[in-house]
């Protein structure tokens, strides 16, 4: 009796393991032929953007102020002051409000009802498409000042990176062991000091990690911009005057039947990409450095 068992439960072990190995394989191939099409298209992205962006590049490209339609001269240098004006008072704006939100929804409203609502809120804002907070920024501000700026920009670019660097926060600070805390407070720590000797520094290349992954969304942003900041031809240090940024001008002059125009627009593609591709690259060290 037991001959005759053992070869059945053998060939049935086997049958399993033929079967598993067939779907194995089938997962497998289906897997990389999905890794395989999203990098195709990637790589193509990257070749043209590098191939039609290195073509408009040039000194004037960085010195000299957006042109006219078929000028022979021209480049985007309003529009690089302009974006790299507003990205940056949009971090230097947002990431102290996020950071801050972040630790309070991480240390003090893990389970009250005000963190619950907090933490919603900033779901809804998170998932929030931006053109949507570009026309809430546009009836909030720029009809009340009766024109477009670039403060109405900053302002809708800082709303992107709230939620961002709250979401990333909050991670990052729920992953300190509570050990390191509760160690502190055995030494007599207040809870304040706490959060900033102990659990922040602890988090902090991850909470670096989202503000440059929030900054780097904002880089490319352009319907926010169309409501606040629009654009403007001319050089302008003003925030409150309408202000060029790259991802308006590339929108502007890449529809445009003027081949001057279709050049600068690819060389400011290339630029955003460039730079936001850095950026990832930073953020992907800096988190390897945190494990």
């Amino acid at each position: 009796m037991n001959t005759t068992v053992a070869p059945s439960m053998d060939s049935k072990r086997l049958r399993h393991h033929a079967r598993r190995k067939r779907t194995n394989a089938i997962a497998l191939t289906l897997s990389l032929a999905a890794m395989a099409f999203g990098v195709f298209w990637l790589i193509w992205i990257l070749f043209e953007t590098v191939r039609l962006g290195i073509d408009g590049l040039n000194w004037a490209t960085f010195t000299e102020m957006t042109p006219p339609p078929q000028a022979e001269v021209g480049g985007l240098a309003n529009a690089i002051f302009g974006s790299i004006t507003m990205v940056g008072l949009a971090t230097l704006l947002g990431t102290p409000i996020g950071i801050m939100a972040g630790v309070y929804l991480a240390e003090y409203g893990q389970k009250t009802r005000l963190g619950s609502a907090v933490r919603f809120i900033n779901d809804i804002l998170l998932s929030a498409p931006s053109i949507v907070i570009g026309l809430f920024v546009y009836a909030v501000v720029v009809s009340r000042m009766k024109t477009f700026s670039g403060l109405a920009g900053v302002l809708a670019l800082a709303l992107i990176v709230i939620p961002v660097v709250i979401r990333t926060t909050e991670n990052m600070l729920s992953l300190v062991p509570n050990a390191l805390r509760e160690a502190a407070y055995a030494l007599g720590t207040p809870k304040w000091k706490v959060i900033l000797s102990v659990t922040l520094k602890s988090a902090r290349a991850g909470v670096i990690t989202g503000v440059l992954l929030a900054l780097a969304r904002i880089s490319g942003e352009t319907a926010p911009l169309l409501f606040t900041a629009l654009s403007n031809q001319f050089w302008t240090s003003s925030l409150g005057e309408p202000m060029a940024s790259l991802p308006v001008t590339i929108f502007k002059f890449a529809m445009s039947p003027y081949e001057n125009w279709q050049k600068l627009a690819w060389a400011g593609v290339f630029l955003i990409t460039m730079g936001v591709l850095a950026l990832n690259i930073l953020a992907r060290v800096l988190f390897k450095k945190k494990h």
